[in-house]
């Protein structure tokens, strides 16, 4: 077993290096003064890139990027990499509000780019020691594993976990290389168009915006294909992005909710899942329609959508899975035979708890979930010497439904940037407050 390599100490260490703690990279290299050490376990920045489809868009505004609700006037906003690809006023003449997902991946990249120095790619964290000196906790020891079992530590008063999303099959599921999640779509397809069998039928298992963009890519990508398209509902569900339901995803919507009774906020959750889960965008929905009519009309259904319907067994073979599908109205059962099955089934947020390690262990819970302070701070259970521990995402429960979204990323990283820096009025800053 190789010996830790101990890494000079920092004021802040990120757990993760996705859009939100990109964000507070960029937050914390525009205040100066705070060192910091990010740790991502992907060899390079990238973020959904199995669903990178040509021509898919953003369900959020570009305005909605790492720094603009934060500071207009940040160089790092997407005008300012639109500015800098030679591309701004061919943007403008689109006239959306909505960039290429591919696109807005780029810009990510771009932004990653510009702070690489904070951070340490192809490097895991597999622990979180807390650091105690007479009963308080004084500083966190971050271990990091790299490629080939090397392990660093490194020391920082402040440790902030960006969790990820982790894919969700139903249980049972196992993915192979005919079984999939979308998270896998875009490198999956190429493997099948490469091979010397012409593929005759996929289905895609799912009601959501993911599952609708599957479809339509497999339609499109293999003409002779017939696209199975399953799921439990009577049709797609268009999302809620009307203008007053988007109020949810404000920087205000955030403190309404954190300071919301237990009730209230099962009622917000409730009331507004249909803006963000199991939802597909209008004029996807409108295209699929369109295509599946056509073929109706001209007596040949390759577009097949089995609605109300269930997937009770599936068989995987050496050439392909058998898949039992129910329908839930009739009880009849389908059986098809695929090349592929993909599960659009979604995702959920990694544990913090898990991802900290041992100094998961000093987090309070309430209903076994991670009491988070207003600032995004994690409660201790022991007293600290300002050493603090945050958190980005898996906390819908505290902040509602922008947790896992790109909506509030710039608003958040300023105020957890705020807290850690001292800075004065920052919880609650942002534009329109």
């Amino acid at each position: 077993m190789s010996a830790e390599r101990r890494e000079p100490a920092v004021d802040v260490a990120g757990i993760g290096f996705g859009p939100s703690n990109l964000s507070l990279a960029i937050a914390l290299h525009e205040s100066e003064g705070t060192t910091a050490r990010f740790f991502e376990r992907q060899p390079e920045f990238g973020w959904h890139r199995g669903m990178l489809l040509d021509d898919a868009t953003m369900q959020v505004s570009f305005l909605k990027d790492l720094v603009t609700m934060r500071d207009p006037a940040s160089d790092f906003s997407f005008v300012s990499y639109l500015t800098d690809r030679g591309r701004l006023a061919d943007f403008i003449n689109r006239k959306t509000l909505f960039p290429l997902r591919i696109e807005f991946h780029d810009y990510l990249s771009w932004a990653a780019a510009r702070v690489d120095d904070l951070v340490t790619y192809g490097s895991e964290v597999v622990d979180v020691r807390p650091v105690e000196e007479d009963g308080e906790v004084q500083a966190f020891d971050v271990v990091a594993r790299r490629p080939g079992g090397d392990t660093t530590v490194t020391r920082a008063t402040t440790v902030v976990v960006g969790c990820g999303l982790t894919p969700v099959v139903p249980a049972g599921v196992v993915c192979s290389a005919r079984i999939w999640h979308t998270s896998e779509l875009l490198g999956r397809v190429e493997e099948v168009a490469s091979s010397a069998q012409t593929p005759r039928r996929f289905a895609v298992v799912g009601a959501g915006q993911s599952a609708a963009e599957a479809v339509d890519h497999l339609y499109r990508r293999f003409p002779d294909a017939e696209i199975c398209s399953v799921f439990s509902r009577f049709g797609y569900s268009p999302a809620d992005d009307s203008p007053f339901a988007n109020r949810v995803f404000d920087p205000d919507a955030v403190d309404e909710f954190h300071r919301a009774p237990e009730s209230a906020k099962r009622e917000i959750l409730d009331y507004h899942r249909n803006t963000n889960y199991s939802v597909v965008d209008g004029d996807l929905i409108e295209s699929l329609y369109s295509a599946h009519y056509q073929e109706l009309v001209g007596g040949h259904e390759r577009l097949r959508i089995m609605n109300v319907s269930r997937v009770t067994e599936q068989v995987e073979g050496d050439d392909g899975v058998r898949l039992h599908v129910e329908s839930s109205t009739t009880l009849e059962t389908e059986v098809l035979d695929c090349d592929a099955v993909v599960y659009a089934t979604g995702y959920r947020p990694a544990d913090p708890i898990a991802l900290l390690g041992s100094a998961g262990g000093l987090v309070d819970l309430r209903d076994d979930l991670p009491i988070v302070e207003r600032d995004h701070g994690l409660r201790l259970r022991v007293p600290s010497a300002g050493a603090r521990l945050f958190l980005q995402g898996a906390d819908e429960h505290a902040f509602g439904l922008t947790s896992t979204l790109l909506s509030t990323v710039a608003v958040r990283a300023g105020e957890i940037a705020g807290a850690i820096t001292g800075a004065k009025g920052a919880v609650g800053a942002g534009v329109g407050r």
